[in-house]
């Protein structure tokens, strides 16, 4: 895809999330009476849905996100994890991967995933720790939340990890 038209689509799916347009959280997202807006858990795996955004949309919007945040050049989040994309041929399946960086920066073990896959009308983003640090992954999560809801800063906020389910 050229680099005008991904451009302008990202800029299109920026303005609709920050417009609050068609995004929802489904009940698989703790919702504000389980958790607050502080505490993430580093155990269980999350989804979130953006309405009316094809998987490259998404992935184009929240992997600029994560590349300026987590692996910027003068103050990353993740300095010993690199950044892995696949992209389906179609672009209906896409999978970020964040790896322990070893040998200059090949990837080592997976840490992190996030997989974007369109759902009828909508793209689910899932992510799920794999051998990330829990306050890592609780960040990882907290960023990826504020930013399917139209933020786009690089907080440097760490929130309250919750390592443990809720208890029922």
């Amino acid at each position: 895809m050229p680099f005008g038209l991904r451009s302008g689509l990202a800029l299109m799916l920026a303005g609709a999330l920050l417009a609050g347009c068609g995004i929802r959280s489904p009940s698989s997202v703790a919702s504000p009476s389980e958790a607050s807006p502080e505490t993430v858990s580093s155990v269980t795996p999350a989804r979130v849905s953006l309405a009316a955004a094809k998987p490259m949309d998404a992935y184009v919007f929240l992997g600029g996100r994560i590349k300026t945040c987590w692996f910027n050049p003068s103050d990353p989040l993740l300095p010993d994890h690199v950044y892995r994309a696949d992209v389906s041929p179609n672009g209906s399946k896409v999978q970020i991967t964040v790896h322990d960086a070893r040998n200059l920066g090949r990837a080592g073990a997976t840490a992190y995933v996030i997989d974007f896959k369109q759902e009828g009308r909508s793209t689910v983003v899932t992510s799920a720790n794999r051998k990330m640090a829990p306050e890592l992954a609780a960040k990882m999560q907290y960023d990826i939340e504020r930013w399917k809801r139209g933020e786009t800063n690089c907080s440097k906020d760490m929130p309250r990890v919750a390592t443990q389910p809720a208890a029922e």
